[in-house]
């Protein structure tokens, strides 16, 4: 088997270090994977955590754009001449990259475009029930109302259900839409894209066969979620599925990208640069990470 390739991110931040404590700590085959960045600063970090150097494969990626966004390009290249199997992303830091000229508010839509895929979807895998797939992602909180169209819905869970279904196992997988308003909308009380919009969107995927049930509010979406009642939440805007993911797992979750050609997963937490150079990283999501990948490549 092709080797699961790993981009530590940003070679300032914490990457290289939780890639290194993940490796070393799950008594894993090194060479079942590959290490696609700063060479000098992952092999710095795998040394302080006592990894066998002579064991490790790097690649440094060619030089012209900021190594982190040149690493992502050279392992999807790796992946398409079959050099690795899946890849699994360290953290960068989008406003510094963003200064540098990177066009791209993180590595989703610049997957999607070096994979030439035009919407990928950006999900997330918790270690307890709770899945969750947004329909919109780094945007301004203003721009949302606007950017939730019924097309944006029935495309993201159609594709989240297919990745459930194909990548996960799960035969019928129930997806729970949340509304976009307080409590759904309360009837149009509190808004009217809920009736408008979404109420529209699932009664049209539900034609289509799919599971789906909707909209209703985040806190019960989320509430069914931590009692198994539901395989996937969908969240319409960021913080909405992100904020009760991370509070309920945390460094134990997992960034899951579908509707790519490729496996990709990525940690749930960013640089932390406060952090860099005290050994107390937490690479509990880069270990989650890497077991999804290898979960995945194994159902391939």
């Amino acid at each position: 088997m092709s080797p699961i390739l790993i981009t530590p991110g940003d070679p300032l931040g914490i990457g290289p270090e939780v890639t290194a404590k993940a490796l070393a700590k799950q008594g894993r085959n090194l060479r079942d994977y590959c290490v696609v960045g700063d060479s000098a600063a992952f092999i710095a970090a795998a040394a302080s955590q006592g990894l066998p150097l002579s064991e490790l494969v790097v690649v440094q990626p060619p030089k012209g754009e900021p190594v982190e966004v040149a690493a992502i390009r050279q392992a999807v290249e790796m992946i398409r001449r079959g050099e690795g199997s899946a890849l699994v992303t360290g953290p960068i830091n989008k406003a510094k990259l963003a200064r540098q000229g990177f066009p791209h508010s993180g590595h989703t839509d610049f997957l999607g475009e070096i994979c030439g895929v035009e919407n990928p979807v950006m999900a997330f895998v918790g270690d307890t029930h709770v899945r969750v797939v947004l329909v919109t992602v780094h945007i301004p909180l203003s721009a949302v109302p606007s950017a939730v169209t019924q097309e944006l819905i029935q495309h993201t869970v159609v594709t989240a259900s297919h990745a459930l279904q194909r990548d996960l196992g799960i035969k019928n997988p129930q997806l729970l839409v949340c509304g976009l308003n307080p409590h759904a909308g309360d009837d149009g009380l509190l808004g009217h894209e809920d009736k408008a919009v979404i109420q529209p969107a699932v009664k049209a995927l539900c034609s289509q066969g799919l599971n789906v049930s909707g909209p209703v509010s985040a806190e019960a979406a989320f509430l069914a979620a931590t009692r198994g009642q539901t395989d996937m939440v969908v969240a319409m805007y960021h913080d909405q599925g992100l904020a009760p993911l991370k509070a309920l797992t945390f460094g134990r979750s997992v960034n899951w990208t579908l509707g790519l050609p490729i496996i990709r997963v990525s940690v749930d937490h960013g640089t932390a640069y406060d952090l860099v150079g005290r050994d107390m990283a937490d690479s509990g999501s880069m270990c989650a990470a890497m077991t999804l990948a290898s979960q995945l490549v194994a159902k391939a």
